[in-house]
């Protein structure tokens, strides 16, 4: 039976579930950490003209991998980072082996390092490994070294914002993967260390546009749309889900509301000293009617 100490009880936690999760939302960052995020830039064109080393040692302009129908992932990482580049790298890896389009057909990828002080033949190993791991032909992923601080002009071009730290010796930034236009424009952030094989799908379709993907993604899109608080796409049925979420509340509401009557009924029902059972029946006597008046008293009636 529900009493009312159950629910007092189940009150308390929930709300003390509310109060962690918003004392570990308002945390603060380690100090290393201030600054370090992504101001989102979405819509907005990156110059196209900034110069970076390729794996073969020459110089060449963004735009030499942006194609009139191929959208870009581009991510920012540096090839000696001991631990974050590489997760991202792992998962970017994962990824693209899990949807059915490649490098260098469908869409292109473009990754570069912030570290000005990564040569070409580093950019050249890097390269090695991951399509290495990623056991399929890639001619349309392209591992890029800086040039001329071109690395930190793109990096403020889309939000992307991170810091050396002395004492490590490393670089803090964040964990995320842009994808853009085939003309250079922000179309999505997918964030994390894990991606979703949907999410990439939907985000390249998005950035193209339409214009090369199965007419299966273009029905996708008009599913599903970017949700900016979980960085993730979710269905549009979640407004729908959100209409049943405060429907049940409600009905759990008038549920709790309903034991809580049923409980003060029993309550008082007790106090009169009543049992459970109800009243106790009437004495089972004949009534006047079935039986005769003497002289002599209640004489039952024939």
């Amino acid at each position: 039976m529900i009493t009312k100490s159950t629910i007092r009880t189940t009150a308390i936690l929930a709300a003390a579930l509310a109060l962690a999760s918003v004392a570990r939302a308002d945390q603060p960052l380690p100090p290393i950490l201030e600054g370090i995020g992504v101001d989102e830039k979405l819509g907005q064109t990156i110059d196209l003209d900034l110069t970076f080393t390729a794996e073969n040692g020459y110089q060449k302009a963004l735009r030499e991998y942006f194609h009139k129908d191929r959208p870009v992932i581009l991510n920012l990482v540096y090839y000696t980072c001991p631990m974050l580049c590489n997760l991202v790298l792992n998962a970017q890896t994962s990824v693209l082996k899990q949807i059915p389009w490649m490098p260098g057909e469908e869409f292109e990828v473009v990754t570069v390092s912030i570290n000005p002080g990564e040569t070409f033949d580093l950019a050249q190993k890097k390269k090695a490994v991951y399509l290495s791991e990623y056991d399929r032909p890639a001619p349309g992923w392209h591992f890029l070294s800086d040039y001329e601080d071109h690395a930190k002009k793109l990096a403020a071009q889309i939000g992307f914002h991170y810091r050396w730290d002395p004492k490590l010796d490393q670089f803090a930034h964040p964990a995320v993967i842009m994808v853009l236009t085939p003309d250079g424009k922000i179309s999505r952030y997918l964030y994390g260390i894990k991606f979703k094989p949907l999410d990439v799908r939907l985000a390249l379709t998005e950035a193209a546009a339409g214009k090369w993907s199965q007419t299966l993604d273009r029905i996708l899109l008009f599913c599903y749309h970017y949700d900016p608080q979980t960085h993730s796409y979710t269905m549009f049925a979640t407004n729908v889900m959100r209409t049943g979420g405060v429907f049940t509340v409600l009905l759990m509401g008038f549920f709790i509301w309903r034991m809580l009557r049923r409980e003060q009924a029993r309550s008082r029902i007790s106090a009169a000293g009543v049992g459970p059972a109800g009243p106790a029946a009437p004495d089972a006597r004949p009534s006047v009617s079935e039986s005769v008046v003497s002289e002599k008293g209640m004489v039952p009636a024939k």
